[in-house]
């Protein structure tokens, strides 16, 4: 979880063999001297050296080694950028409380939990000494208020990644407010924010966040074609999209994200049941229309172009001509076994519906005569 990447283990045998060859024999009980003069206590191991050792263990471990002279803890302080509190079943607001001030360089932290512990002044604390943050898990904070978005806003402007699934205190005007300042979000997952997950915090996100590529709005009912057509709008970069559970949408919100997000990948519709046949084809002809776009803005990359995982389980309203134009359009959904990317629970009438895989499997068995004959 620390040290520098171009370190390798091999570098670090290789520092150990040094450190001996020079030392001696010289280790005594109470540290590390040796008669070489190379190094006279533990604290003097080389910092590239100590971040490597410590990038071996787990994150409990870093903590304690972190308290175990100045040196060692003033050397992980400032090396340490990616650190994991979720192992913490309880006091974990204490810990958040007096690791802030200490990791001031954190780029990614965790902090999901089983059970609610964190509180609004420990989110407080990081904003107000982690201001390099870049990665943020606050999953399955309940008891956490508007109080720690607006902390977030004014402490951690460089978010690129926030996960507050499960954080159902949130409202939408604080989440709003976020946005304006953390604009340069790329993942978002508010999966279960009922709250906060609004129409008014979406137009929001669209009109701050136009680097999103990743959003979560699973079971935020209350999200309506008005901001995801936001979304649609102002987030044109937009890669993966969950909707499932958000009941209120239409063919209007899918026909915006068909012409508008042309670099779209992954759209998750499930159990919105007012989606009809109409979208399903506005999907399928946004591939016919946007190919030309999409061939001069990825010139020289090998992304395989258009949907690669479409979810319109309980989707009930849809047909199978429909859905048949949206398989045939975008290869890389599939009905085959094994490659399950076009979900279709819960819709009997969809059975017919396949991949090419099934005409082209289809097609090498009538090729060859049954031997028999």
């Amino acid at each position: 979880m620390v040290g520098k990447d171009n370190l390798k283990t091999e570098d670090l045998n290789l520092c150990f063999e040094k450190l001996m060859m020079f030392g001696g024999s010289g280790i005594g009980k109470g540290g590390a001297k040796m008669e070489g003069g190379v190094i006279t206590e533990w604290k003097d191991i080389p910092m590239e050296l100590l971040l490597q050792i410590v990038s071996l263990v787990d994150d409990q471990t870093v903590i304690v080694v972190s308290g175990v002279c100045r040196g060692w803890r003033d050397a992980i302080c400032l090396g340490l950028t990616h650190l994991s509190l979720s192992w913490c079943n309880k006091n974990m607001n204490d810990l958040v409380l007096s690791l802030a001030p200490k990791f001031t360089k954190l780029q990614s932290l965790t902090l999901r939990q089983d059970k609610p512990q964190l509180e609004d002044n420990a989110v407080e604390a990081i904003a107000n000494c982690c201001h390099d943050l870049q990665v943020l898990d606050l999953s399955k904070s309940f008891k956490l208020s508007d109080r720690s978005l607006h902390a977030l806003a004014h402490g951690c402007p460089n978010i690129t990644k926030l996960n507050i699934s499960g954080c159902s205190a949130f409202n939408d005007h604080a989440l709003a407010y976020l946005a304006g300042f953390c604009r340069k979000l790329k993942v978002l997952n508010l999966c279960g924010c009922v709250k906060a997950a609004s129409d008014i915090a979406l137009q929001a996100i669209g009109r701050h966040c136009n680097q999103l590529q990743w959003l979560n709005l699973g079971w935020c009912e209350n999200v309506s074609d008005v901001g995801v057509m936001s979304l649609a709008y102002g987030c044109p970069d937009l890669r993966t999209l969950d909707l499932c559970g958000c009941v209120l949408i239409t063919d209007d919100s899918v026909i915006a994200l068909a012409n508008e997000c042309i670099h779209l990948r992954s759209l998750g519709l499930y159990y919105c049941q007012n989606i009809t046949d109409r979208a399903m084809y506005s999907l399928a002809h946004s591939r016919v229309k946007n190919k030309t776009s999409i061939w001069e803005s990825m010139k020289g990359m090998n992304d395989e172009e258009g949907l690669k995982t479409l979810n319109i389980s309980q989707c009930t309203a849809l047909t199978p001509p429909a859905v048949q134009a949206v398989c045939d359009s975008f290869p890389a959904l599939h009905t085959c076994s094994g490659r399950h990317s076009l979900i279709m629970s819960g819709c009997l009438n969809l059975m017919s519906v396949h991949c090419a895989c099934a005409f082209h499997a289809h097609r090498t068995a009538s090729t060859f005569p049954h031997p028999a004959h």
